[in-house]
C-alpha cells in the first residue's frame, strides 16, 4: 500500500493532504500565529466524593413531604507551580426530614488551570470568580446525578453568583483587618 503526503499552505489554514490508494483524506494542523487565551483548563476531575443516605428505609417514596436542603458552596485555589493553579468546588448538601437525615452528599469538584497573561492584582478575582464558573456546570450535573442515582430526585444546583461570593470574602477581610489594627 503506497501512501503520499503533501503539505499544502495558504494563508489562512494549514493542512496536510494525504492520499492513500485514491482516497483523500485533509487533517487540519494548529494554526500557527492564534492567540494563546488567558484561562486555559488543563484538567476537571472529582477529588472527593460522598453520599450517604443513613436510613434504610428513607426514600423518596416514603418521604410524606419535602425533605429541608441546607446546600454549602465553597470555591478555595491552590498554587501548583507558575501560572498553573487548581480551583475546588466545595459543595455539601444536606437533606433532612422531621429532624432525621435523609441524605448527606460531600462532593470537592476541581480543576486544574493555566492563567496567561494576566496582572498580578488579576489572578485571585479570575481564580475565585472565573475558574469556578467553569467548573459548576459539570459539579451541578454530577450532584444531580449522584442524588437520582441515590434513589431520590435529582438535586437540581441554582446558578450561583461567584462574583457576589468573592466580594463577600473581601468584605468579611477587610472588617477582620480593621478589627485587628
Amino acid at each position: 500500500m503506497a501512501k503520499t503526503t503533501k503539505t499544502t499552505k495558504t494563508t489562512k489554514t494549514k493542512a496536510t493532504k494525504t492520499t492513500t490508494k485514491g482516497q483523500t483524506k485533509i487533517q487540519p494542523q494548529a494554526q500557527q500565529g492564534l492567540p494563546v487565551l488567558p484561562i486555559t483548563v488543563n484538567a476537571q476531575y472529582i477529588k472527593d466524593l460522598s453520599f450517604e443516605t443513613p436510613g434504610p428505609f428513607i426514600t423518596s417514596k416514603n418521604l410524606k413531604e419535602a425533605p429541608n436542603i441546607s446546600l454549602n458552596i465553597e470555591v478555595r485555589a491552590n498554587t501548583l507551580e507558575d501560572k498553573r493553579y487548581e480551583v475546588e468546588l466545595h459543595v455539601t448538601a444536606k437533606a433532612t426530614n422531621n429532624n432525621e437525615k435523609v441524605f448527606i452528599l460531600d462532593m470537592t469538584y476541581a480543576g486544574a488551570f493555566t492563567l496567561n497573561d494576566i496582572p498580578e492584582q488579576n489572578i485571585p478575582p479570575v481564580l475565585l470568580i472565573e475558574c469556578p464558573r467553569l467548573l459548576f456546570p459539570f459539579a451541578r450535573n454530577i450532584v444531580a446525578d449522584v442524588t437520582r442515582d441515590g434513589g431520590f430526585p435529582p438535586l437540581a444546583l441554582s446558578p450561583v453568583d461567584f462574583a457576589a461570593i468573592y466580594r463577600q470574602q473581601i468584605e468579611k477581610m477587610q472588617q477582620k483587618s480593621a478589627a485587628d489594627a
